[in-house]
């Protein structure tokens, strides 16, 4: 930051009483509460603010994110912090949030609530890790208010996750990229609007602009046409010849990001568009608005390509594993690396990717955008830094490195072939198996999924995958493990020989508490760590008319952390052999 944080923030509140704007501020807890003179230090630091403030309307104090403070702790602060503020601002009301609070802490701060009225609390605050919105506001006395704290600045491990979001894009651009979702967001604002007494965009950049602007002119008008908000926005900043046609280009970006991306022939349509763009207005080169158009147009099309090339590379390594036994086990091994290797002896599309690099560094002159940790000192790789993902594996490269070093380690031939043959057929499992990675929609074919992609926001209808986060975002594991689904709604498959026995082995963590045509069945192998399997017979009686359908009962788990809680990554219906007759028979 080029101005001091409290200096900004002083100046924000100058600003706001010039224009006759309600002036809020965020101010987390970030210690534990029961520290006296930590406390006592900390009021001292609000009133010297609020002192020095022209104006201020609202002091919103989030539960979590950060601060981990029991309501016990907290509302006492509040208390205490209300009156220092009635001091300086006497209208100015002090707001919360329920972030990080379980629900017994929920329910705490709300009889609170209900105990009386309380003058100098405006009311809550709904944002990231909040209860539900519509549940909120039904349980919150009227007297109070409860504004929107919207999460329109991430894409997965967020309030209002991407919905099915490709694999690639979540290991590429990550949490925080350039990320215009017009007709997304503005669905989710007027889903909402009805239950909140107006909102606050929760943002942490500048990559969201055009996220902000849909929601700011939808809190004006929901009515407003979402098309009419982009060319009014593009009029603005781009001038009145390329409006209409940026516009478009904005709308294209976000469905650059619906379905398989290898199958999204548009994602180079959009490329093609915004580089005609590029040429027509020459004057715009400097336009960071426009550069972050430019950089996802390249991206996205960068990515595309790099993950069709990339698969098709593993394809190709498949098919050397199939001679494994005639070529010996190491051999084979040593071949499949030099096809995969190929991913950087002889990369795909450099022109693109250094298209993209430069976009990178004329966004950090222009305003300042941290694309990268190293070079451009991001404050830390899940912030934005998509330069330095640019180029990570969307294939299992890394992870058969790992796998081939262990397979070199065993002790016989036998044993080193048959893990190859593992390997070789982990996705293709032969004539009537079939395979799902239950969190990559580019293949999980028999994951059921209701409705359209961008329906009701909170997606508590439909559930959708999650992507994991390890090791900074340079996992090695295999990528099937790295997106998951708490459980899908179900998986169906049809035409199955009612005369054959069949095995449902799946990837994952923690439990698995599997039903088949709605009977639970117990395991023949349940491996509970990431990436060991767990194997269920299936019972003949239950596919008589040749459909299977798998449901899973939700573990009790409310006492761990989300990062430990039960899940479900890879899904295979085997087709088992039959059994031959014994000789002489």
């Amino acid at each position: 930051m080029r101005v001091p944080r409290d200096a900004m923030n002083v100046k924000l509140s100058e600003i706001c009483a010039r224009y006759d704007l309600a002036y809020w501020i965020w101010t987390p807890a970030v210690f534990d509460l029961n520290e006296a003179g930590r406390r006592a230090e900390e009021l001292q630091k609000h009133e010297a603010f609020y002192r020095a403030c022209p104006r201020l309307d609202a002091v919103f104090f989030p539960g979590g994110d950060p601060g981990h403070n029991p309501p016990e702790l907290v509302l006492p602060f509040l208390e205490d912090i209300a009156a220092i503020l009635a001091k300086h601002h006497p209208k100015a009301k002090v707001w919360l949030s329920l972030q990080w609070f379980n629900r017994e802490q929920c329910m705490q701060i709300l009889h609170y609530l209900e105990e009386k009225e309380r003058d100098w609390f405006g009311g809550l605050v709904a944002g990231p890790s909040s209860p539900p919105i519509p549940l909120t506001r039904k349980l919150l006395p009227e007297c109070y208010q409860l504004r929107h704290y919207p999460d329109i600045t991430h894409t997965v491990r967020c309030q209002y996750e991407t919905p099915w979001w490709d694999q690639a894009f979540a290991l590429t651009l990550g949490r925080e990229p350039c990320n215009p979702q017009p007709a997304f967001y503005a669905l989710i604002h007027n889903w909402l609007a009805p239950y909140t007494n107006g909102f606050i965009t929760y943002s942490d950049g500048v990559h969201d602009d055009v996220n902000k602007t849909v929601w700011s002119r939808r809190g004006w008008d929901p009515g407003a046409d979402v098309r009419e908000i982009l060319i009014e926005y593009a009029r603005l900043f781009f001038g009145p010849d390329v409006a209409e046609n940026a516009a478009d280009g904005i709308l294209a970006l976000e469905k650059n990001w619906e379905g398989p991306l290898a199958l999204n022939g548009g994602v180079d349509a959009t490329l093609a568009l915004w580089r005609q763009l590029e040429a027509r207005a020459p004057e715009l080169a400097d336009n960071w608005r426009w550069q972050l158009c430019l950089l996802r147009a390249n991206y996205d099309a960068y990515t595309r390509r790099r993950l069709i090339y990339e698969q098709r590379l593993e394809a190709e390594a498949n098919r050397v594993l199939a001679h494994a036994g005639p070529m010996g086990a190491d051999a084979a091994m040593d071949a499949v690396l030099e096809v995969l290797n190929r991913a950087e002896t002889e990369p795909c599309r450099p022109e693109t990717r250094a298209r993209v690099a430069a976009l990178c560094e004329a966004l950090f002159q222009s305003v300042g955008l941290q694309t990268s940790v190293e070079k451009y000192h991001a404050s830390g790789a899940e912030r934005g830094a998509i330069l330095d993902f640019l180029d990570y594996p969307l294939n299992n490269r890394w992870w058969l490195e790992d796998e081939f070093a262990r397979i070199r380690g065993l002790d016989s031939e036998a044993e080193k072939l048959a893990r190859l043959e593992l390997i070789r057929t982990w996705e293709n499992p032969g004539p009537g198996s079939f395979y799902d990675d239950v969190g990559n929609i580019a293949k999980s074919p028999h994951v059921l999924r209701a409705g359209a992609l961008n329906t009701y926001p909170q997606v508590s209808r439909d559930p959708g995958p999650g992507f994991w986060w390890w090791d900074e975002g340079c996992s090695r594991r295999r990528l099937s493990w790295q997106c998951s689904m708490e459980w899908p709604r179900a998986m169906r498959y049809e035409n199955l020989d009612p005369d054959a026995d069949y095995v449902v082995r799946m990837t994952g963590c923690g439990e698995a508490l599997t039903r088949m045509n709605g009977e639970r069945v117990e395991p023949a192998l349940y491996g509970k760590d990431i990436g060991e399997f767990k194997e269920f017979p299936v019972p003949k009686d239950l596919i008589k008319d040749g459909v299977l359908e798998l449901t899973w009962d939700v573990p009790d788990e409310a006492h761990l952390n989300w990062r430990q809680q039960s899940r479900v990554t890879e899904v295979w219906l085997l087709k088992q052999p039959v059994a031959l007759p014994a000789a002489g028979l």
